[in-house]
């Protein structure tokens, strides 16, 4: 193996014509701790431990004789290929948008609700503009993406793009406009039962009660005010001697 070197191949053929199996086990646990000095960027690995000492028996070529803390590895499993991973071979039209755009077009198609499918579409719409613009680095045309957007949906949502064609997309997805109308609805029912006017006139009497008890909450808060009023008064009055 080219990554320990050629000394550590020498010392592990040596290792393996020792006659001591105590010496034997002495010299395999130390080449093991100099595998590892070699390459200290793998210890955070897991089983790194059980690497090394997998890498020991294929450097002696599977004849090295010792008490290891792990099993030795089968010759049979090292030439061994891995096995192949099964790819969903899904027909996309446009691989780019993936397959998750034909899921929600699959899911808008069966929106009842013309509004919440409007919705539904235009989000599906500026969704395509994102991803084409992440995988060709470019800004298309809005004729190009409904284009793709009427193939894609096989002519079901005709009567959506051509609303998109002429008037734009809506602003709002159909959660968005699921929310709105459940906080609109709130709204109404608490300004049809009186309850801000209630409020209002409550807290207007409890505040008339309060300064009723409290009156010298009315008055000026000037120390002063009856000193210069005073002072006025006192000015006012005509001196002896017509001054």
């Amino acid at each position: 193996m080219k990554e320990y070197g050629s000394n550590v191949q020498k010392l592990a053929e040596h290792i393996v014509k020792m006659e001591d199996r105590t010496k034997r086990n002495l010299y395999a646990h130390i080449l093991v701790e100099l595998m590892r000095q070699i390459h200290p960027n793998m210890r955070d690995n897991q089983d790194y431990t059980n690497k090394l000492w997998d890498d020991l028996y294929i450097i002696s070529g599977f004849h090295l004789d010792v008490d290891s803390p792990f099993p030795p590895p089968s010759p049979e499993a090292l030439g061994k290929k891995p096995l192949k991973v099964g790819y969903n071979q899904s027909n996309l039209m446009y691989r780019h948008y993936g397959k998750n755009i034909d899921l929600l077009l699959e899911k808008a198609i069966q929106t009842e609700n013309k509004e919440d499918r409007l919705a539904f579409v235009s989000y599906i719409f500026r969704l395509m503009r994102s991803f084409f613009n992440a995988w060709n680095k470019d800004n298309p045309e809005d004729s190009v993406l409904l284009g793709q957007l009427a193939q894609l949906s096989k002519g079901a949502l005709e009567e959506e793009i051509d609303y998109i064609r002429q008037n734009g997309p809506v602003d709002a997805a159909p959660k968005d406009r699921n929310n709105n109308s459940g906080g609109q609805e709130r709204n109404r029912g608490n300004h049809a039962g009186g309850g801000f006017k209630a409020q209002s006139s409550h807290n207007t009497e409890r505040q008339g009660n309060n300064n009723q008890g409290n009156p010298s909450r009315n008055r000026p808060n000037n120390k002063f005010s009856g000193r210069n009023n005073n002072g006025n008064n006192r000015n006012n009055r005509k001196k002896p001697g017509g001054i």
